[in-house]
């Protein structure tokens, strides 16, 4: 997992945010694919960063989020591009390791795994 603006050339580029970077020119970005459908809801992104936002409720909230239809078939792109070489996620998040980002880390791994 990386931070869209500083992460290094190499694997498949997947962006996980559902909003689009700011100040990232689309061809500068060099993505594989931008996987909107991984990202949390405008709802619940709201919440996590409004007073009452919790990061672990957000994380289990997060994780009920990715058990969606379109969430798990793209889930599932996420392993078999995993498994064809290394895979990068990337956020335009400021601390990627208490974001979404690091959830779905946790939970493609936990998915390719079991493949």
């Amino acid at each position: 997992m990386e931070r869209v603006y500083e992460a290094p050339d190499g694997g498949v580029r997947v962006l996980v945010d559902r909003l689009w970077p700011r100040g990232l020119r689309k061809e500068d970005a060099q993505l594989d694919r931008w996987a909107k459908a991984v990202a949390p809801s405008t709802e619940l992104r709201r919440w996590f960063h409004g007073p009452q936002g919790e990061y672990r409720e957000f994380a289990r909230r997060y994780r009920a989020e990715l058990e969606a239809p379109d969430a798990q078939r793209e889930l599932d792109g996420l392993c078999a591009a995993a498994g064809s070489g290394e895979l990068v996620l990337l956020t335009a998040v400021k601390e990627p390791a208490r974001s979404h980002a690091e959830v779905l880390l946790e939970v493609v791994r936990e998915r390719c795994e079991q493949r």
